[in-house]
C-alpha cells in the first residue's frame, strides 16, 4: 500500500516542483530518525533518563526545529537544482536550532529558570549530535532523492560532451548552467585556459588544460568532443575567430557566453549560450573614431536621411539620434520598413528620449516636387543620401528604373539640398561604381560624378564609398541562411569570387566620420580589410550550423557580377586622412557644362523607354563600364568598333 502510494506520487511530481508540505514531511522524518539515534546513543551513557523526559526533549528539540524550519524556508528548495545556498540554509537551520535548544539547556540548568523541566531539557550533548545526524540526514535525504530522481525519473536527454574555453567566472557560471540544461545531458571533460596558473588544476573535478592539449585530433577523438564553448566575456576578437577557426577545423560546434550585461535579469541559464555566426568570424576589432567631429556636425542642427528605413539608412538615423540633431527627417519609399523603424525608435532605449526630434517621410527621392515640398517644410542643415537601387541583376534587367532612382534621384536631392541651403551632402556609394561592369554600379559612379562636380561655397558635397555590409538587405549572409534552413544547396555563383565585408554600425560610423571630415568634391574610400572567399564562407557557414551533408553548388556569375570588387579605379589613388581607416580618393574630374551636357542628353533618352539606348549613354558617358555576362556586352564591341 505504502509503495504504490510513494510511487504514484513520485510519478505525479517528477516533471514538477514537489510541494512545500511534502518536503517538511521528508525532513519531519529526518528530524525524527536523527532524534531517536541520538537518545540511543545518549540513554547507554545516562541511564537515569525516563521516558518522560524522552518524550519531553522531542517535544521540545520538534518544536524548535520546525520553527527554524519555517524561518529558513528549508522545504521550498527544488530538489533537482540545489546549489550551494541550498545547502547552506539547510545547515543554518540545525545549527540555530541547537544554539536555541542549547540556550534553553543552560538557562534551566544554570539558572534554574525553568525548576520543573529540571532534567528534561536536551544535553549539550544530546543537542551536539540531533544537530550533527540531523544535518547529515536532511543533507543525505536531499542527495538520495536527487540520485533517484536522476536516474529513473528524469527524462533521458541527448548527451554532449563539450570542453570549455576559459576557466574563470565565466566558465563555473557555463558550468553550472550546463547542468541545469532540461534537454541536453551536457558532460564537460575538459576546461581550457590561457592562464598557465590555472593548467594542470581541477575545477568541478573536470581539468583545466592547455588549448594546444585540448583543441587536437586525437584529444576530441579519445573524449568524443562535439562542442565547444568559448567562456570569456571579454575575449579579443582576433583571439575568438582563431579559437573558433581551429574549432571548426576539428568539426566542433562553437557557442559562446554573451557578456554580463546582455545575461537576462542578471542571472544566466544554457538558453543564453549562443551560437557563433559568420558575421563574428568576419568582424574586426571596433573602429574608433572622433565624436566630437560628430557632434561638432550634427549637434542641434536638422538632418535629412533619405533610405531611412534600408540596412545602412536606419543605422545612419540610430547613430544620429546619439548626437542630439534638432530634427531628424527619416525618408523612404517604403512604408512598410519605414513603420518599423519608426516603432522601433519611439519604443526603445536609447532612442525613445529623442522622440521629439524625429519625423518620418513616405516620398520618393525621383519625385522632384515632393522632394521639393520636404526641403522647403524642412530646410535641413546636413543630408545623408543612402536611398538608391543596389540589387546587380535587378538593376541589370531594369536600366530605367536605376538611372531614374539612382541618378536622377540623387541629382534631385543634390540640388534641392544646394537650392535651401544646405551645410553638406553625404552621399553613400559603393565599391561597385569602380570600374562598374554592371548598370547599378554605372549609375552608382554617375551619381558620384554629378555629386563631386556640385561642391559649392554654401554646399559641401561628401560621397563615401565602401564594400558589402555584414547583415544587409540581400547580401549573401541571410540568404545563405535561408538555404540553409531549406536544407540547401547553397549557392554561390563562382568559386574564386571574393568579397569585401564591414559590419553596418562599422560602415556608418565612417560615414558619419567622413561627413564630418569632407571639405567638398571628396571621395572617402574605407579601409575594407582583407577580401573573404564566398565560397569558404559558406563552407564556414555549413560548419557554423552543424547540419551535415549541405551541399555547395555553383551556378555561374550573374548579369553584371564580377569576381573581385574594387575600391579605387586604375587611374585613382589615395591619400591617408587623419584617420587610418579612411582614405581621400583622387578622381578624375569632369567640367559642370560637360555633366549638365551629357546628362541632359541622358534625360532626353529616358523618354524614348529603351535600355539599350540608355545603357549606350550610360557607357559613353563612363568610359570604363564595361559589362560582363550581361546582354549588354555587344555595345561595348560597337564602342571600341
Amino acid at each position: 500500500m505504502f509503495r504504490k502510494l510513494f510511487y504514484n506520487l513520485v510519478k505525479r511530481y517528477r516533471h514538477s516542483t514537489v510541494p512545500g508540505w511534502i518536503m517538511l514531511f521528508f525532513d519531519v522524518v529526518f528530524f525524527t530518525i536523527a532524534f531517536c539515534v541520538a537518545e540511543l546513543f545518549i540513554w547507554r551513557i545516562e541511564s537515569s533518563m525516563t521516558w518522560h523526559s524522552i518524550l519531553v526533549n522531542f517535544g521540545i528539540c520538534f518544536f524548535v526545529t520546525l520553527v527554524f524550519f519555517y524561518v529558513f524556508k528549508t522545504y521550498r528548495s527544488i530538489i533537482r537544482h540545489m546549489g550551494l545556498n541550498d545547502i547552506f540554509r539547510v545547515l543554518l537551520a540545525c545549527v540555530f536550532m541547537a544554539l536555541t535548544c542549547g540556550f534553553l539547556n543552560f538557562l534551566n540548568n544554570k539558572l534554574q529558570v525553568v525548576a520543573t523541566l529540571n532534567n528534561v531539557i536536551p544535553s549539550y550533548r544530546l543537542v551536539t549530535m540531533l544537530f550533527s545526524m540531523l544535518a547529515l540526514f536532511m543533507l543525505l535525504g536531499r542527495f538520495m532523492i536527487l540520485y533517484i530522481y536522476n536516474q529513473y525519473f528524469k527524462r533521458r536527454r541527448r548527451e554532449v560532451n563539450v570542453v570549455i574555453y576559459g576557466a574563470g567566472a565565466a566558465g563555473v557560471i557555463a558550468n553550472n548552467a550546463l547542468k541545469q540544461d532540461i534537454h541536453v545531458e551536457y558532460k564537460v571533460v575538459a576546461f581550457i585556459d590561457d592562464d598557465k596558473s590555472k593548467v594542470n588544476q581541477q575545477l568541478d573535478s573536470v581539468p583545466v588544460m592547455r588549448a594546444r592539449d585540448v583543441l587536437n585530433p586525437k584529444f576530441v577523438k579519445n573524449k568524443e568532443v562535439s562542442q565547444i564553448i568559448i567562456a570569456i566575456p571579454t575575449i579579443r576578437l582576433m583571439h575568438k575567430q582563431a579559437i573558433t577557426n581551429r574549432a571548426l577545423d576539428l568539426g566542433l560546434s562553437v557557442k559562446s557566453v554573451p557578456h554580463i550585461s546582455l545575461w537576462m535579469n542578471g542571472s544566466f541559464s544554457s538558453t543564453q549560450i549562443q551560437d557563433i555566426k559568420i558575421e563574428d568570424l568576419l568582424e574586426r576589432e571596433p573602429i574608433k573614431i572622433d565624436n566630437i567631429n560628430v557632434i561638432r556636425e550634427v549637434l542641434d542642427k536638422t538632418v535629412l536621411v533619405t533610405g531611412a528605413a534600408g540596412s545602412i539608412g536606419s543605422e545612419i538615423c540610430r547613430q544620429l539620434l546619439q548626437y542630439r540633431p534638432k530634427k531628424i527627417i527619416m525618408l523612404d519609399q517604403a512604408e512598410s520598413p519605414l513603420y518599423d523603424l519608426q516603432f522601433e525608435l519611439k519604443n526603445n532605449e536609447p532612442y525613445k528620449k529623442s522622440v521629439d526630434a524625429m519625423v518620418f517621410v513616405i516620398a520618393n527621392v525621383k519625385d522632384y516636387s515632393r522632394m521639393e515640398e520636404v526641403f522647403e517644410q524642412y530646410r535641413p542643415n546636413l543630408v545623408y543620401h543612402a536611398a538608391a537601387y543596389k540589387h546587380v541583376p535587378f538593376m541589370e534587367e531594369n536600366p530605367y528604373e536605376a538611372v531614374y532612382v539612382n541618378v536622377f534621384g540623387s541629382k534631385n536631392v543634390a540640388d534641392l539640398a544646394i537650392k535651401y541651403g544646405a551645410d553638406k551632402f553625404v552621399m553613400v556609394s559603393t565599391d561597385k561604381a569602380v570600374n562598374p561592369t554592371n548598370v547599378m554600379g554605372a549609375t552608382k559612379r554617375m551619381a558620384e560624378i554629378y555629386i563631386q562636380s556640385r561642391s559649392t561655397d554654401r554646399t559641401h558635397f561628401v560621397t563615401t564609398r565602401f564594400g558589402n555590409v555584414l547583415g544587409s538587405n540581400g547580401s549573401v549572409i541571410p540568404l545563405f541562411k535561408k538555404q540553409l534552413a531549406a536544407g540547401g544547396p547553397l549557392t554561390v555563383t563562382h568559386k574564386d569570387i571574393i568579397r569585401y565585408f564591414m559590419t553596418i554600425p562599422e560602415a556608418c560610423n565612417l560615414v558619419l566620420e567622413a561627413g564630418a571630415m569632407g571639405e567638398g568634391g571628396d571621395i572617402f574610400v574605407f579601409d575594407m580589410g582583407k577580401p573573404v572567399k564566398i565560397y569558404d564562407m559558406a563552407k564556414r557557414m555549413i560548419q557554423l550550423s552543424g547540419l551535415k551533408g549541405i551541399e555547395i553548388k555553383e551556378i555561374g556569375l550573374r548579369p553584371g557580377e564580377k569576381l573581385y570588387e574594387e575600391l579605387l579605379a586604375t587611374k585613382e589613388n589615395n591619400i591617408p586622412t587623419y584617420h587610418p581607416k579612411i582614405m581621400r580618393a583622387e578622381v578624375r574630374r569632369y567640367s559642370l557644362e560637360d555633366i549638365d551636357r551629357e546628362y541632359g542628353e541622358l534625360q532626353d533618352i529616358m523618354y524614348t523607354l529603351d535600355d539599350r539606348q540608355i545603357v549606350a549613354k550610360m557607357k559613353s558617358i563612363v568610359p570604363e563600364f564595361i559589362s560582363n555576362n550581361s546582354v549588354y556586352c555587344d555595345l561595348d564591341k560597337k564602342k571600341d568598333a
